[in-house]
């Protein structure tokens, strides 16, 4: 008997995926293709310049060129961002059913368990505003702590502040796979949005396993079948293997979100390709996890500054046998196993000249800043900031450059008597001429509280994930949204 169902039909209609072992099969609508070279859209659809089908019909036509160009649903190339993975001009979103991920994880007060900041949750808001505006159906996934931690809350408040910064209403749906959440999403209008539950009440969310093992969790199992597109845009944790993160890709058409694109395309450029002089700046207290970065930096020629301060940055001094005082010390120890100091100190032997370390100290002296060389330091000293000749030695160097990177307060900001060190380098990064970014979560918060974050060139919401990124190790949800887009 012949098939009632044409090859035409087939390519417009339906996207079948073969998942593992378990003999799943998902059957998910194909996307309206995007308009490529050598195609034509039907008389009366699209507008001049869109370079899409303007209402989000489908070329009844079945246009042949449009099939031998790679397909519908897809652009010819790997996706505009350069980055071998499609983006959001890779599809006509219109009357399709999006499924959102996206990073919000916020800072939470443990007394009263409300969001602390909002930051974070503003910058996904560009790709959730432009799915409104062009007709989809969004709904959004995204986590907040881990379970059994005080900061693993619901997320209605977080769909407050996405209400607030979009003018629109995202409504929060306190459920993830049962009736209510699956309801919802078949109610979501064009141009609507809901968020659903925390995406870690799914008890597989985070076990490590690969994108293969995670589509055929009760997760993407239960959602995919619901959506036409799969949309990522959570940098912040591209550094993660879990199932809402890279299951999804392998059974759905997929395409970074524009935070993601924007996030690979800018980092990859200051990590690979910065414009010269570079100074990469490091603070905080990690001594340990910065190591690594640092010495993957310092090894590379395009690099011509690092400059490590805050409790790294003493952390390196006492490793090479200088005084930090003893309360001071007591914090290193904490960070710095033998392994980790004997490192420090290679490392600064083959890039001594590169290397730039705090040449004095303010320290807490009864609750007030006092100022020491490195030399007089007292004994029990517990250092807080930089003092005024490192101040002088990084805002120079700073002045210099032409890309600036920053991870990390070079003191005790939280504390007036300390923020010194950390608006002296703030400042003159955002007064500088140079391209500069800013990444990590205290260093954010240092910009806000300084009234300072929108003086820099670009801000990142990346922690673990730029961490990553900068040692060149790959990304999970990156290679996830790659492969996908090779399937196409």
């Amino acid at each position: 008997m012949e098939s009632a169902v044409s090859q035409c039909d087939y390519f417009h209609i339906l996207n079948t995926f073969y998942v593992g072992a378990s003999a799943l099969i998902y059957t998910v609508p194909l996307m309206p293709y995007r308009r490529l070279p050598g195609t034509r859209i039907p008389t009366g659809q699209g507008s001049a310049g869109d370079g899409m089908l303007g209402d989000g019909s489908e070329d009844t036509s079945c246009s042949g060129d449009a099939i031998a160009e790679g397909g519908p649903g897809w652009n010819s190339s790997k996706g505009i961002s350069g980055n071998g993975f499609h983006t959001l001009d890779d599809f006509d979103v219109r009357g399709r059913r999006v499924l959102l991920r996206i990073d919000i994880n916020s800072p939470v007060d443990e007394k009263t368990l409300r969001l602390v900041d909002g930051s974070k949750i503003r910058q996904s808001i560009a790709t959730v505003r432009e799915l409104m505006d062009r007709a989809a159906k969004t709904t959004i996934i995204a986590h907040q702590g881990r379970p059994g931690d005080y900061d693993y809350t619901p997320l209605n408040e977080h769909a407050a502040f996405m209400t607030q910064y979009l003018g629109r209403r995202i409504r929060y749906v306190d459920d993830l796979l049962g009736k209510q959440a699956l309801n919802a999403v078949e109610g979501v209008t064009e141009g609507e949005c809901i968020l659903l539950k925390n995406v870690r009440s799914f008890p597989g969310e985070q076990e490590k396993k690969t994108p293969e093992e995670h589509a055929r969790s009760e997760l993407v199992r239960t959602l995919a079948p619901k959506f036409d597109l799969f949309v990522n845009d959570a940098f912040a944790s591209s550094h993660r293997s879990h199932a809402s993160l890279v299951g999804f890709t392998e059974v759905l058409p997929s395409a970074a979100g524009r935070l993601m694109e924007r996030e690979v395309k800018t980092l990859t450029k200051v990590f690979q390709s910065p414009a010269r002089p570079s100074t990469f700046i490091f603070g905080g207290t990690k001594f340990g996890d910065a190591l690594a970065v640092i010495e993957k930096l310092a090894e590379k020629e395009n690099v011509d500054n690092v400059l490590v301060a805050g409790l790294a940055g003493y952390a390196f001094l006492w490793a090479n046998g200088a005084n930090i005082g003893s309360a001071t010390e007591k914090l290193v120890k904490e960070d710095a196993p033998e392994e980790t100091v004997a490192g420090a100190k290679r490392l600064l032997a083959r890039h001594a000249a590169k290397i730039h370390l705090p040449l004095d100290a303010a320290a807490d002296v009864g609750g007030k800043r006092v100022e020491f060389s490195l030399d007089r330091l007292p004994a029990d000293a517990a250092i807080k900031d930089i003092g005024d000749k490192t101040i002088e030695e990084f805002t120079n160097l700073i002045a210099g450059s032409k890309t600036i990177f920053l991870s990390g307060p070079p003191g005790v900001f939280e504390k007036e008597e300390f923020v010194k060190g950390t608006a002296a380098v703030f400042d003159a990064i955002v007064n500088s001429e140079a391209f500069s970014v800013i990444g990590g979560g205290h260093s954010s918060a240092a910009a806000v509280k300084l009234k300072v974050v929108d003086g820099f060139s670009y801000q990142s919401t990346g922690g673990g994930a730029l961490e990553r990124l900068m040692l060149g190790k790959t990304m999970p949800v990156v290679e996830a949204l790659r492969a996908s887009a090779k399937k196409s």
